[in-house]
């Protein structure tokens, strides 16, 4: 899988991301982190604070691009990822949306076809949503030359979980319910997010996004058919579409807990590159899921907080069960905000320093 790059290559090619992305095996992965602008850096908590609230900083340009460049200043990440919410999808499309402190996101719900005619078209998301994209151009313009601008989304099926709860369930059981109780508004539904989706996504690559990322944070709770239907296809349904709009145009897909379904999901969707949890061992997806290409992750986030010799141990286990293909070292999840910046450090040295 060595595709080695020519002195005359531009610089964007030169990205350690990108040429993952692309196949190659890299002696060092490269490394960004799922949440990494996020509340256990001290710089992002005054941020926030200055904003007033979390809408209010994700809808500030230059305030969301002054969270998303604080961990490529602080640590030097390969990647910085655009600082937004999946859920500013459901809001643009007319969602009511709030979050209570301390408990999180809270939305209008939808529970049949009424709701879901009562949405916006996605060609009406782009007015609410205008503030990301002008962050995403600040981004484009302010980050290192090496650093990659990564664009993301919820995938339909995540984003429809909480458009049908109005908040973050468990199980994920009025989704389910609807799905199985109401199904041609539930399909109906995901279409809409889909739709949505694709022109969001689309959004952010003219305004610079070099990769884009699809997050199906509650993909796991779909079994047999079901993920087929509503995880794999709407994945595949974004990534055909946004390919056909942006030829080349690298995406990052991540079906969280998917467990078998990991396998094939990358050429049966498109996506460049499957993330992975920390509920599959990187033995496991080294054989079964990086044979089909890049792969990103896997260590538990839950090392962000502990640190100390176990963090340096399970780091250079990811890292060597990984090394023989295409890899972009990430967490499981997204790092939680207990966690030590100093181990964060020291995951970021453990990697590239380690030889196999």
């Amino acid at each position: 899988m060595e595709c080695p790059m020519t002195a005359a290559a531009p610089a964007t090619a030169q990205k350690t991301i990108l040429r993952a992305l692309a196949g190659e095996t890299l002696p060092t992965p490269p490394i960004w982190m799922m949440r990494q602008a996020g509340r256990y850096l001290p710089e992002y908590r005054a941020t926030r604070a200055q904003a007033g609230d979390f809408l209010s900083l994700c809808y500030n340009p230059e305030l969301a691009a002054e969270v998303t460049l604080q961990p490529i200043r602080r640590y030097g990440f390969d990647a910085a990822i655009l600082f937004a919410d999946i859920l500013l999808v459901p809001q643009a499309l007319g969602a009511d949306l709030w979050f209570v402190t301390g408990e999180g996101p809270r939305l209008s719900t939808i529970t049949n076809m009424a709701g879901v005619e009562a949405l916006k078209p996605a060609s009406a998301i782009h007015d609410t949503l205008a503030p990301v994209y002008e962050t995403v151009k600040i981004l484009s313009r302010e980050l290192p030359q090496e650093t990659t601008l990564i664009g993301f989304a919820g995938a339909p099926w995540t984003v429809a979980t909480y458009m049908i709860a109005g908040r973050g369930t468990p199980d994920q059981a009025p989704a389910h319910a609807m799905r199985e109780q109401a199904p041609e508004a539930f399909d109906a539904l995901i279409a809409r997010i889909t739709e949505a989706t694709i022109d969001y996504l689309s959004m952010q690559i003219e305004a610079g996004a070099e990769v884009v990322k699809i997050f199906d944070s509650w993909a796991g709770s779909l079994k047999g058919e079901a993920f087929q239907r509503y995880a794999l296809e709407p994945a595949r349904k974004i990534i055909t579409e946004i390919k056909a709009r942006h030829p080349g145009i690298p995406i990052i897909a991540f079906p969280r807990e998917a467990g078998e379904g990991y396998i094939g999901f990358g050429p049966a969707t498109g996506a460049d590159c499957v993330a992975l949890d920390n509920s599959v061992t990187p033995e496991w997806a080294a054989e079964h899921v990086q044979k089909d290409g890049c792969v990103q992750g896997n260590l538990a986030s839950s090392h962000m907080v502990s640190g100390g010799p176990a963090l340096v141990e399970a780091t250079e286990r990811v890292v060597r069960a990984f090394h023989k293909g295409p890899h972009i070292f990430n967490l499981g999840h997204g790092i939680t905000p207990d966690a030590d910046p100093e181990n964060v450090a020291l995951m970021i040295e453990t990697v590239r320093s380690f030889r196999a």
